[in-house]
């Protein structure tokens, strides 16, 4: 039994052994996540922040686009809900997630 135990011995102590830890072993894992942190997380961060800023801003009046690209001025303001006018006298309900984009003042005069 002795020479069995000297020889488990030496094939996990020998030269092709896996390395004993380090900060070395983890070097590529903290890169991954650096990586991952400014592709991915910052970006969707930074546009969350961006969406709840317009959202605190709209007014009555102020000129947006949807989702679904649909453009109009707001005319009522709830508080989970806004009314868009597309067309004189034409209103729509859009919940006030689906605004993604606030546009200069004027830029649907020519349709509104």
């Amino acid at each position: 039994m002795i020479s069995i135990a000297y020889a488990q011995e030496v094939a996990t102590t020998g030269a092709n052994a896996a390395p004993q830890g380090g900060i070395m072993a983890y070097l590529p894992f903290v890169v991954i996540f650096v990586f991952i942190w400014f592709i991915m997380i910052r970006p969707q961060m930074k546009r969350a922040k961006e969406h709840k800023q317009l959202m605190e801003s709209l007014q009555k009046g102020d000129e947006v686009v949807t989702q679904g690209g649909l453009a109009g001025r707001v005319s009522k303001l709830g508080e989970s809900y806004v009314v868009l006018e597309v067309l004189s006298g034409a209103e729509v309900l859009v919940q006030r997630a689906a605004i993604v984009l606030a546009l200069p003042k004027g830029t649907l005069k020519s349709v509104l």
